[in-house]
């Protein structure tokens, strides 16, 4: 399939869905190992990644989280990029990979509680909010670090390959990431030991405040790959078909053997870098708008199926609400959830609670507890 529908090494993105999602190559569904009902859930995702961003921001404003980091504009190169790996592959996240914990099946409640730094949690509030991990989906708690996790995806992989398994790692991170030792030192080990590492950089043009262009010097990032002898795809993050046929590639490649693979989505930022952040100081939102009206991932996907005769406006109302009513279920269902209480400050730290540890948990919540009987603290 590679060789016939993309190849590495690319000054234009690798696209197969224009603007108003028109093909733009001779392709079908089967042909990239897709289903219609494959993409109609990828669609689901994306749309539930856009509100959930909503309903983030909603929360920081109305003071029930303090920090938020949106993802909208980027949904395809998340939703599309997870869905090529199985769910034995471990997941590497960057900041904003909200739509690859929904495909993963992380529970929405849990990652609303996080947020909000409720007991439902499973870090128990204590990883600042848009920090999600989680064992059980084999997904790497974020550090707030930039490219940090690069390496860590590398060990991983190693790991992979002294235990003979047949896993794969997905690491992602920004385009600020590859100014980084990490992205190089990662890489390089990367080669050397022949990792199953799928290394997916999310070009959204800014990192924070700076621009693409101040990052590097060599366009497109993945042509940064040639440097350590693998391959690099440059890939038009908005198109979900062409961040699925890349990505699915990349995965069965590093599955059989193949090493590692560097692709880079192409994609827009479309809110600030956070809820601590103001782009009006530092970009123009003329083209953000240009971003939102030719490019739109949602936009491309939705009239790619209605071309088909897959979907329709009925479909689409049903949807929307659909995705309404599962996000206010998910926050109702965080906000009853408890306040972490101050006896987690001491747990998971040792496989078992040593006694200096116990004693002096005890000593805080004798504290704690003569603080509520004074009304100096809420009670639990």
């Amino acid at each position: 399939m590679r060789t016939q529908m993309f190849q590495p090494f690319t000054y234009e993105p690798i696209r197969f869905i224009g603007p108003d999602g028109e093909p733009l190559m001779d392709f079908s569904l089967e042909d990239l190992g897709l289903t219609v009902e494959d993409l109609k859930q990828m669609y689901y995702y994306m749309v539930l990644t856009r509100r959930f961003d909503d309903k983030g921001l909603i929360l920081t404003r109305s003071g029930k989280a303090l920090f938020y980091v949106e993802a909208k504009g980027q949904e395809a190169a998340q939703v599309a990029s997870a869905w090529a790996f199985d769910k034995e592959d471990w997941i590497i996240p960057a900041h904003r990979e909200h739509g690859v914990y929904m495909v993963r099946g992380y529970p929405l409640e849990e990652m609303f509680a996080q947020l909000m730094g409720r007991a439902l949690d499973p870090n128990k509030g204590r990883q600042m909010p848009a920090h999600w991990g989680k064992r059980e989906l084999k997904i790497l708690t974020i550090s707030s670090p930039v490219g940090n996790q690069i390496p860590q995806a590398v060990g991983i992989g190693m790991a992979i390959n002294y235990r003979k398994t047949k896993e794969v790692v997905g690491v992602y991170f920004g385009d600020g990431a590859v100014s980084q030792g990490d992205f190089h030192v990662g890489l390089n080990f990367a080669v050397v030991f022949n990792t199953p590492v799928v290394f997916m950089c999310q070009n959204n043009h800014w990192a924070i405040s700076v621009p693409r262009y101040k990052q590097t010097a060599e366009l497109p990032i993945a042509h940064r790959a040639k440097g350590y002898g693998i391959e690099g795809f440059y890939v038009d993050g908005n198109d979900p078909l062409a961040v699925y046929a890349v990505t699915k590639y990349a995965v069965e490649k590093a599955r059989s053997g193949g090493g590692p693979t560097l692709i880079e989505f192409l994609t827009y930022r479309y809110g600030a870098h956070s809820t601590a952040d103001d782009p009006k100081r530092y970009r123009n939102e003329e083209e953000v708008e240009v971003w939102k009206k030719v490019w739109d991932p949602l936009k491309r996907t939705r009239l790619f199926m209605e071309r088909n005769g897959w979907w329709n406006e009925m479909a689409e109302e049903l949807l929307w609400k659909r995705v309404e009513e599962e996000l206010n279920r998910a926050i109702e269902i965080a906000e009853k959830s408890p306040i972490p209480g101050p006896e987690t400050t001491f747990e998971d730290v040792f496989s078992y609670m040593p006694d200096f540890l116990k004693d002096e948990m005890e000593e805080l919540l004798e504290e704690w507890r003569e603080r509520e009987r004074l009304g100096l603290v809420k009670k639990h």
